[in-house]
């Protein structure tokens, strides 16, 4: 199935980022250098994805995926070469930034697949939430086989695995008969913002940069929080089990249907990703901050999932693949922005704060969900 063929190709968005982040810290021994080159990769993906999303439109999936499929690894290859042989600054973070342009983009291309592929309104659900299921369980392998090489000592081996992963996975991804029996739907009307004219898209895209930078606040609390305790390496046993809890609760929601419309379906899981969050606050013991993060992680793959039934409703058919690829870009750039905020906060005041503010976030995303589009839920209900 293309669900089946697709999980190779997606390994680098667990393990990449990271990958690159330690191998260049080892090898260059600079954390500045780590971190800036992992910057740039993030900026290159996060950046060209609303235009890969345009192409797959336009195109059909088999042109991007094999472009990118050749220059990934290339990118990648060039990038632990360069940093091998000690280049300049610059040389690294464009070959980042260029890595991550040309990441395949097979979440993109598989998002869109689902709705011609499923008609069933519950299969759809069912669909999307097993993707975010296996989002999560991407986000658990990655940082593991991160790790891994760097015990073995060769870090350099994480960012080449990432380069087979995603040629071979969009390989693979290219020669299933969804990918091979593609129809490109052409626009009725062309526009320099595409789908960004539909206002409620672009409320679902306002809804998941704050939810999102409530995402990077939380990572960054909990890594705070690892650290002030004395064991900052519990930071990826915690982000672990809180990725556990959230494939069990998108493996709950996906396993059976929901009388509330899609509207509400959001509201509720951003608001029960907020309370969750409000757990972890007062909890100062480790091992019970590891096991209530099972809990505070449960409602976000759910919310990924129904972001993703929400832009199959309401983006234009015809933009479909770039619709989902400008959430992408935002979630991206979100959670780049709590990562930032996170360490600010951290800094000045205590790791609680950043989880405060991970709450605050979460809770501004359902006020835009519920007067954005707490109006269109009665039509959806009827879809």
């Amino acid at each position: 199935s293309a669900i089946g063929a697709s999980i190779i190709g997606r390994i680098p968005i667990g393990l990449a980022s990271l990958a690159i982040l330690l191998f260049v810290q080892e090898r260059a021994g600079s954390f500045a250098l780590g971190g800036s080159t992992t910057a740039s990769y993030v900026l290159g993906l996060a950046g060209i994805s609303p235009l890969i999303g345009r192409l797959i439109d336009r195109l059909g999936p088999r042109p991007v995926l094999l472009a990118s499929a050749a220059l990934y690894p290339v990118a990648l290859i060039a990038l632990v070469v360069l940093v091998s042989i000690g280049a300049g600054t610059y040389w690294i973070i464009g070959c980042a930034l260029l890595a991550g342009a040309t990441l395949p983009p097979i979440t993109a291309a598989i998002r869109t697949l689902y709705p011609r592929l499923v008609g069933d309104a519950g299969l759809l659900q069912t669909a999307y939430s097993i993707d975010s299921i296996v989002i999560e369980l991407i986000f658990i392998i990655g940082p593991a086989f991160a790790a891994m090489f760097v015990a073995l000592g060769h870090a350099e081996g994480g960012v080449l695995l990432a380069a087979f992963c995603g040629t071979a996975g969009a390989t693979v991804f290219l020669r299933t008969s969804a990918v091979r029996t593609w129809v490109i739907q052409r626009p009725a009307q062309h526009s320099l913002i595409g789908p960004l004219r539909s206002t409620k898209l672009f409320a679902i895209l306002a809804a998941t940069t704050c939810y999102s930078v409530g995402f990077g606040l939380f990572e960054v609390g909990v890594t705070g929080f690892a650290a002030r305790q004395g064991v900052p390496a519990a930071a990826g046993v915690i982000l672990g089990l809180s990725s556990v809890g959230s494939a069990s609760g998108a493996l709950i929601y996906g396993s059976r249907d929901w009388p509330l419309s899609l509207p509400r379906q959001f509201l509720i899981a951003v608001v029960a990703m907020a309370l969750c969050f409000t757990l972890l606050l007062p909890v100062t013991n480790v091992v019970l901050f590891a096991l209530v993060s099972v809990i505070a992680g449960a409602p976000i793959a759910t919310v990924l999932s129904v972001q993703s039934l929400l832009v199959s409703r309401f983006a234009p058919r015809a933009m479909l693949a770039e619709s989902f690829t400008w959430t992408a870009t935002f979630l991206l750039g979100g959670i780049a922005a709590g990562y930032a905020a996170g360490g600010v906060m951290i800094d000045a005041w205590a790791p609680a704060a950043a989880l405060a503010a991970a709450v605050v976030m979460a809770l501004c995303a359902g006020s835009i969900v519920w007067f954005a589009l707490a109006r269109y839920a009665d039509r959806v209900a009827v879809d």
